[in-house]
């Protein structure tokens, strides 16, 4: 038998107890062992829970417990989790996380740790939900240089776009029916404003290259500011507005990162994916492209994903399989944002003639679409020859209040 513990009995908690109970014949089949929760940490009492009786306050009752071996966190967040966290591999306990912010702000702190103490350190719930990538990256794909990981990692963030594109409802609207339906929390900033898309982005990209990557270094937009009429042009240029994640490695082995809404074709693979699904792109320099598409939240596809690192641990209890660490940088691996290049969808108030956008960007590509709303006109910028971050957002700035908004394409 093993014994394991859950902290944080919350939404993702209370699945991964769920799935250990529905599956218990088929974790002991492949295991060879009856897998226990013998303890749940958590400041509140579940007297009605089928797992009511497992309830602690004291998280000592599962360092000092010898028979636990396995600790499972899903408390989230980057104070007390990484306090609780940190005893737990001190303790010597294999330790698995669904929290991606923990993962991407002290991931090598705790896989350095993890490797002292002989145990492993497990996160497959971090990025995409139930979605399988961060081992596929590490083993799988492992033969491969990643050139490029591209794709929707906030499911949030793209039940609102979907919303807005196949109802006609505007941002708002789309907002409070994601919270009705639970797909977005009661304050969704950290999902609105591209942060949790920006630290999984991190979390693959230091898979990757084997070297941290320090999300809050990474140029990342929101969709706060994206309208109905946005969505117009979408349908205009046969394309779909999503919150795209994207890593380009660099001939330099430097990396083009950004999270931000991109115009994407609506054949492309990525958009396929609409309501709460994600969609992960990789290609490598073998293997070509491998597409991961599937539930990036929710509690039991995310809880499937850690009970996946519970039996991969179970089976190697006494022969840690550890995930490669990452270095810490000497010389800064993210190219910077404003020398990378850029397409755009730029939207003007008709203050500014034909002509004088032509006379700014019609060295970089400028064509004309078809307006979708009165006074205004819409250009596809950067088309023919490159135009940078930079070069784009001084060209935008010079003409003022006369660009209604700038959206870049795929």
């Amino acid at each position: 038998m093993i014994n394991i513990a859950i902290m944080g009995y919350g939404v993702v908690g209370s699945g991964v107890a769920e799935v250990c109970q529905m599956n218990q014949a088929i974790m002991k089949q492949r295991t060879g062992y009856q897998i226990k929760i013998k303890k749940i940490l958590d400041i509140r009492d579940f007297p009605d829970d089928p797992f009511g009786d497992r309830i602690t306050h004291n998280p000592d009752d599962i360092f000092s417990d010898p028979d636990i071996s396995i600790v499972v966190e899903t408390i989230g967040g980057t104070s007390i989790a990484y306090k609780l966290s940190v005893q737990a591999l001190k303790a010597g306990k294999h330790l698995i996380t669904s929290n991606k912010e923990l993962v991407a702000a002290h991931g090598p702190e705790l896989m350095a740790l993890a490797r002292k103490k002989n145990v492993n350190y497990f996160f497959e719930a971090s990025v995409g939900g139930g979605i399988p990538i961060i081992r596929p990256l590490h083993k799988s794909l492992a033969a491969n240089e990643i050139r490029l990981i591209a794709g929707i990692l906030n499911g949030t963030t793209n039940y609102i776009l979907t919303r807005m594109d196949e109802a006609g409802i505007t941002f708002e609207q789309a907002l409070s029916e994601a919270q009705s339906k639970g797909y977005a929390e009661q304050d969704p900033t950290e999902d609105l404003n591209g942060s949790d898309a920006c630290r999984k982005l991190a979390i693959l990209a230091s898979i990757t290259t084997g070297q941290y990557v320090d999300y809050r270094k990474i140029y990342s937009e929101g969709i706060t500011n994206i309208l109905s009429t946005d969505l117009l042009y979408a349908h205009s240029l046969n394309m779909k507005l999503k919150l795209i994640s994207r890593f380009k490695l660099l001939p330099d082995h430097r990396a083009d990162m950004i999270v931000a809404p991109m115009l994407i074709g609506r054949n492309h693979p990525i958009a396929a994916a609409d309501d709460v699904n994600n969609a992960i792109l990789i290609e490598g320099n073998a293997l070509g492209e491998a597409m991961f598409y599937g539930q990036g939240a929710g509690k039991l596809p995310t809880a499937s994903a850690v009970v996946a690192d519970i039996i991969s641990c179970a089976m190697h209890l006494d022969r840690v399989r550890y995930l490669s660490e990452w270095v810490i940088p000497k010389q800064e691996i993210l190219r910077d944002h404003g020398e990378c290049s850029v397409q755009a969808l730029v939207r003007f108030s008709n203050g500014l003639s034909a002509a004088q956008v032509r006379q700014v960007f019609d060295v970089y590509g400028a064509k004309p679409v078809k307006a979708q709303a009165q006074n205004e006109h819409a250009w596809l910028i950067g088309i023919a020859s490159k135009l940078t971050e930079q070069q784009l957002a001084s060209h935008i700035s010079s003409f003022g209040e006369q660009v209604l908004s700038r959206i870049r394409l795929y």
